[in-house]
C-alpha cells in the first residue's frame, strides 16, 4: 500500500482533523484516508450551484417565495 506524507500542514488543519476522527470514532489516519477515497471517487468537480444546494439541504432545505408574477406575458402595443 502506498504512503504519503504532507508537510507543513497547519497545526489548526491538524487540530480540524483530530477532531473530525473523534467525531467519526476513527483514527486520524483513518479519517484522513477516508477524506481522500471520498475526494478520488468524485468524477466530476462539484460545481457551486450543487454546493450551494448542498448546504441548503444540509440545513433542511429551503422553501423560497420568489415573488414572481405567474400571470401570461404581455407583449406591449405600439399602435
Amino acid at each position: 500500500m502506498s504512503a504519503i506524507m504532507i508537510r507543513n500542514l497547519p497545526e489548526k488543519t491538524h487540530q480540524a482533523l483530530e477532531a473530525r476522527a473523534r467525531r467519526n470514532g476513527r483514527t486520524t489516519e483513518a479519517e484522513i484516508r477516508a477524506i481522500l477515497q471520498t475526494a478520488a471517487a468524485s468524477e466530476e468537480p462539484l460545481g457551486i450551484g450543487s454546493y450551494l444546494k448542498a448546504i441548503g439541504q444540509s440545513i433542511g432545505g429551503i422553501d423560497l417565495d420568489d415573488g414572481r408574477d405567474r400571470q401570461a406575458y404581455e407583449p406591449p402595443s405600439f399602435k
